[in-house]
């Protein structure tokens, strides 16, 4: 990111999906094979016009993004179809083909992971060392990530401010993950109870999930980075790893890049989903900048573990959850108990007017039917045999291919 950009002046969006076997519905590590097909020769990065494609940590995920930043968000779930599409159609005769949501239902992670063993393989070696990337935390974790750039430590305190508050809401607008090893896991982010704890040899890695209250950029390196960089030391002889992707809170300061990344998103069914739920935190945290909602003081004055103390029990019950914290709800100018789905749908409707049609659309659905996570729930019943999960993960891959929602019969 060479320019430097405005709030919101543009935005990157990144999609992680798996790859799987059609036939054993086991994942299957052939990333390698994918982009080489594409490509004719084996680079980590593809540019396939407005969208990239690339690698991952672990061997049967790839990763589609914007192509650098874009103003454009309307079309982006159109432009994220059609690279879908392009790939599942490579896929096609290796009898393979994409996943969606955030964690594979039925994977065993510690038969079935394989790193990624070309191109930045040393990292990748040097974070199994550390951490045995062989667990669900690691090698079953698909999620959405949305950049926001700041020009300046002014912008950067207002958004960092306003991200850090909408944190805790983000898994009951879209967890996608329920079920690990064929069971219901009593998690409706299944990946962010993992996320909580997968760098516990390093807790200064991960924090609270919820970052520190810092806004600008040297108590950021002082309060963040260098705790990090002072820790990963003893691990790291040969300085390989870089600062800013070892930091893994829910929400990450790239200065490197004038951004921030938020992490928090599971992946949904369909881009159309993913990209909804994108524009709605987006148009949420415009309110909160802009100061249409609480004044800057007030967010800052959060600090991360009362944040992560409403975030930690909507990572298990998801839009159900009730919010009971009168003072958390009046960031949003709600006064009475509320569940999330309430706040996210009161907030929708301050937001909807800036947000495309077929967003909304998507939103709706959402709202009407819960996150992915219950509807998956309510798909599988009380029936978690492996043909049962198989028959609702391979609706779900459906809806990948056609960009659309993913609602239950039943």
């Amino acid at each position: 990111m060479g320019t430097k950009y405005k709030l919101f002046e543009v935005f990157g969006i990144e999609l992680e999906y798996m790859l799987i076997n059609d036939t054993t519905f086991k994942v299957a590590p052939i990333v390698d094979i994918l982009l080489t097909k594409k490509n004719g020769e084996l680079t980590s990065d593809i540019d396939n016009g407005a969208i990239a494609w690339s690698n991952e940590l672990v061997a049967h995920v790839v990763e589609i993004k914007t192509n650098g930043p874009t103003a454009d968000l309307t079309n982006l779930s159109e432009e994220f179809h059609k690279n879908i599409l392009e790939i599942n159609a490579i896929l096609k005769p290796l009898d393979t083909k994409l996943l969606p949501t955030a964690c594979h239902p039925l994977m065993n992670p510690l038969q079935d992971t394989q790193l990624w063993k070309h191109s930045y393989s040393e990292v990748y070696e040097l974070y199994n060392r550390i951490f045995n990337c062989k667990g669900h935390g690691w090698s079953n974790v698909q999620s959405t990530h949305i950049n926001l750039p700041f020009y300046d430590d002014v912008e950067f305190e207002k958004l960092h401010a306003a991200i850090r508050v909408i944190l805790p809401l983000i898994p009951g607008l879209s967890a996608s993950s329920p079920i690990l090893e064929g069971n219901f896991t009593g998690f409706k982010d299944t990946r962010l109870e993992y996320y909580k704890t997968n760098q516990k040899e390093i807790p200064e890695m991960t924090g609270m999930v919820i970052p520190e209250q810092v806004f600008s950029k040297s108590a950021y390196h002082k309060t963040i980075f260098d705790p990090i960089k002072k820790q990963i030391k003893q691990h790291d002889t040969n300085n390989i790893l870089d600062h800013h992707f070892l930091n893994s809170r829910g929400a990450i300061a790239r200065f490197d890049r004038n951004a921030i990344e938020i992490r928090l998103v599971d992946i949904q069914e369909c881009p159309k989903a993913d990209i909804a739920i994108c524009v709605l935190i987006i148009e949420v945290l415009k309110q909160l900048v802009n100061g249409k909602l609480a004044s800057l003081e007030i967010q800052k004055s959060w600090n991360e573990q009362d944040l992560f103390n409403i975030l930690n029990p909507i990572i298990n019950e998801g839009e159900n959850y009730k919010i009971s914290n009168k003072e958390y709800l009046t960031l949003f100018n709600l006064s009475d108990d509320s569940t999330v789905k309430e706040v996210w749908k009161h907030l929708f409707e301050l937001v909807k007017e800036n947000i495309s049609e077929n967003y909304q659309e998507a939103l709706t659905i959402i709202f009407a039917h819960g996150t992915l996570a219950t509807r998956i729930e309510n798909a599988l019943a009380a029936d978690t045999s492996d043909k049962n999960i198989i028959n609702v993960y391979t609706q779900l891959a459906n809806c990948l291919e056609t960009n659309t929602l993913f609602i239950s019969s039943k």
